[in-house]
């Protein structure tokens, strides 16, 4: 009952005037980056950090949590209309919302992929309602060892599991994990890895890596492969008779709730996320369709499940980031950045100390749900628009916001020269195929890791054994080995589906 009163109170805040504008700025900031091809919601999250250091933390953290649901809504827009995925995680909806949308129903892909995404967020945020609390509960009683095993779970899974290659994420892990290992270290007070640069002996500022990699990274990347010429959008008809009929709501309202119920429970898990829940909602929807011939042809299934899929995995990741402090996600690992500006840790004490901010956040995903729905439906000529933007304007606004920000944390030109290097760090790692959110974790983990151990050994007197001594620890390095197993096995079923939806493609192509 408690928590329920904590629920309210968290709606009365919530549905303050300025709060409610917060949302509103929020939703539609990650709407119109989710629309932008290569801008997802960490890089905007990232830019935006510095900026809202004059916010309150609830205020900010709202405009964050506006920023990461509509990213996901706004990635569905230019995967129909451009067949150009915004995010990743709204790749799957390129391979039947686009379809539709050349036959002329992008309408009816764009309305499904919004209701859907309405729906699985809503359900999800009541799930996170009841989940977060009883994990915290439970989280109190985790001693240093096992904090320590979950965030081994976490770095194997989110370097070996994101990106396309396991040793390469594994690499952007180790990257990440030496970032976080340069400054003081406070146990001997040794300077570590700062080569005689004074400024490096607070460390690097996790602002600093966030915008570099995300956003200097990003825009020289696509600097280096800019294409000329205006980007072709396929149109959407107007009226309401284009927007989903009788059949459609048919067909569309059973995936949304299953999508819903794969994409919650994944993105809870290290290094589910979106992406591996919508290939999954994708072939459990073409598995169970009755017109199995539609896949790959536009079928109206294959854009409900995998958006559902999508925002219910996004409210699953603020499950451990919440109530463990365990980010999964880039996006997640960037706002636990933004807590710990405002000196706030993330984690099991979380609702016992900031009860006020945590329901208000939560209060503001229901709130920000429905603004999404209300907005996307009608907004869509101007999202079209937004996609429009020539890329090189775009990309110097977002340079130059880059450089604004990250001076603006300690006002010093040597973080100036920090946010060069790490771009270009970042732009390398896009070049060859290195994962980016496994850097962000590391750097981000690894400071908290070293100081469980630390903790651990200490209380122990230096016996290894501690780390394994609890039933949870080794319940959770187990389950490491048998995630790992299941999640390779998945990502192999999704690419030999890639595989057969491509030479689909290839054999169809001619004759159309």
């Amino acid at each position: 009952m408690g928590d329920f009163g904590a629920v309210l109170e968290g709606f009365a805040s919530a549905l303050q005037p300025i709060y409610l504008l917060y949302a509103l700025f929020g939703v539609l900031v990650g709407t119109a980056v989710g629309v932008l091809p290569g801008i997802g919601p960490a890089m905007t999250v990232a830019l935006l950090l510095p900026l809202t250091y004059t916010l309150q933390p609830t205020a900010a953290l709202i405009v964050f949590a506006g920023i990461y649901y509509g990213g996901m809504y706004g990635g569905s827009t230019t995967s129909i209309l451009l067949n150009t995925p915004g995010e990743s995680a709204s790749i799957v909806t390129a391979l039947e919302g686009n379809k539709m949308a050349k036959a002329g129903r992008g309408a009816a892909a764009l309305a499904t992929a919004a209701i859907g995404s309405f729906v699985a967020g809503t359900l999800a945020t009541v799930a996170l309602t009841l989940v977060a609390p009883v994990m915290a509960d439970f989280a109190v009683q985790l001693g240093p060892n096992d904090y320590f095993a979950l965030m081994i779970v976490a770095f194997v899974t989110v370097g070996a599991l994101l990106g396309s290659s396991v040793s390469r994420g594994l690499a952007a892990l180790a990257l990440g994990l030496f970032l976080g290992l340069i400054g003081t270290d406070t146990l001997t007070g040794q300077q570590r890895f700062t080569f005689g640069i004074p400024t490096l002996t607070d460390g690097i500022d996790v602002v600093v890596v966030a915008v570099g990699v995300f956003a200097v990274g990003e825009a020289l990347y696509v600097a280096s492969r800019l294409r000329h010429g205006p980007v072709q959008v396929i149109p959407v008809p107007k009226g309401w008779r284009s927007w989903m009929n009788r059949s459609d709501w048919s067909r569309s309202w059973r995936p949304w709730l299953r999508g819903t119920l794969i994409g919650f429970p994944i993105g809870t898990i290290p290094a589910g996320g979106a992406d591996v829940s919508t290939f999954l909602s994708y072939a459990a929807e073409k598995r169970i369709a009755k017109r199995k011939e539609e896949f790959g042809n536009g079928a109206i299934e294959g854009v409900a499940g995998p958006e559902a899929a999508n925002n219910a995995a996004a409210a699953g990741v603020l499950v451990p980031l919440l109530t463990l402090g365990l980010p999964t996600t880039a996006t997640a690992a960037v706002m636990i950045a933004a807590f710990q500006s405002y000196g706030i840790q993330p984690g099991p004490l979380l609702l016992q100390n900031q009860s006020g901010l945590v329901w208000t956040l939560v209060a503001s995903l229901y709130i920000g749900n429905l603004m999404l729905l209300v907005l996307n439906l009608p907004l869509v000529g101007i999202w079209v628009k937004v996609l429009q933007i020539p890329r090189h304007y775009l990309y110097a606004g977002i340079l130059v916001f880059a450089a604004l920000g990250s001076y603006a944390v300690n006002f010093s030109p040597i973080d100036l020269a920090l946010l060069l290097v790490i771009g270009l760090l970042g732009f390398f790692m896009r070049r060859h195929g290195y994962p980016i959110a496994p850097l962000v974790v590391g750097m981000i983990l690894g400071p908290m890791a070293e100081e469980q151990l630390r903790r651990t050994l200490a209380i122990s007197q230096g016996n290894l054994t501690a780390l394994v001594s609890s039933p949870f620890s080794v319940i959770a390095y187990t389950l490491l080995a048998l995630l790992l197993a299941l999640a390779l096995w998945a990502r192999h079923r999704e690419r030999r589906a890639n595989q057969r939806v491509t030479e689909g493609d290839k054999e169809v192509s001619p004759a159309g």
